[in-house]
């Protein structure tokens, strides 16, 4: 990857970490590759070993305890938030790392308010919890389908702020990644899904509606992501039309940000005098 100076530049177009600029979605190629290194099995090779670092990384996290680690994943239908569960976090022990795979709230859910569901999930000392979707379902969803006002809008942009800045203040990493797909990609996948029988379980008759609301869903995200990225918990929108460049991304990323932890074992002074007989 080159230097951090090097490796800075090539992130800096998908990051965005102040809501005082506004973010253009439309800059951003879903077809980029900016980490690439032009070899598609080499950048396969490289996936696999930054999961096994993961790995590694993931049980000096459980044993420090000093940290939480949440990764939230927010895409288009087909974008790959499954398949970056498997590519990138697939090697790491069920002992400290949970999925959260959210749908549309409950009837419980829904008389709370609309992070009351999110707080019980969020990772614990030592634990990772990477989210299928997300808190910004509630300013993506009711935004298209006009279930909201603008004002409405502003307070929940203002709200997950105020959330993800008390998480960041009491101990928890946040890292939040779009997958941004094309829209031809995205056909592509639909397809793919209904030609084959095995992935027919994955097709809902749905996204085809949601589909239709392209455009909306586009503009919803970039309005998101400019009101909500911040220093704290700041996003990075990945191209994702590569499944395999979207896992190098991604990988990357949670790995640099695991080491810059400078993460320890503790130690147990009562430990030393004993020995096993």
């Amino acid at each position: 990857m080159g230097n951090s100076k090097q490796f800075d530049a090539r992130i800096a177009p998908y990051r965005h970490d102040s809501p005082k600029h506004r973010f253009r979605l439309t800059d951003i190629d879903p077809g980029a590759e900016p980490l690439s290194s032009g070899d598609r099995e080499l950048d396969k090779a490289s996936i696999l070993t930054l999961a096994e670092q993961l790995d590694d990384l993931q049980r000096l996290f459980y044993a420090d305890r000093r940290f939480k680690l949440l990764v939230i994943l927010q895409g288009m239908d087909t974008s790959g938030k499954d398949g970056t569960l498997r590519g990138v976090f697939g090697r790491m022990s069920p002992l400290g790392l949970r999925t959260i795979g959210w749908k549309a709230p409950t009837d419980e859910e829904r008389a709370h308010d609309p992070w009351w569901r999110i707080h019980h999930q969020v990772p614990g000392n030592g634990e990772i919890v990477v989210f299928n979707r997300s808190q910004y379902e509630d300013v993506l969803v009711p935004v298209v389908k006009r279930q909201i006002s603008s004002k409405q809008t502003e307070q929940r942009y203002r709200q997950i702020n105020d959330f993800e800045r008390m998480l960041h203040e009491t101990g928890t990493v946040i890292c939040k990644f779009m997958l941004h797909i094309s829209k031809d990609e995205q056909r592509v996948r639909l397809q793919e899904r209904l030609d084959d029988k095995t992935k027919h379980w994955k097709f809902d008759v749905s996204d085809l509606e949601t589909r239709k609301h392209w455009k909306d869903y586009q503009e919803a995200y970039a309005a998101a992501i400019s009101a909500t990225g911040t220093s704290w918990a700041p996003w990075t929108v990945v191209p994702a039309d590569s499944k395999t460049h979207r896992n190098l991304m991604i990988a990357t990323l949670v790995e640099r940000t695991m080491r810059q932890l400078k993460l320890r074992a503790p130690e147990n002074p009562a430990l030393k005098n004993i020995h096993v007989r």
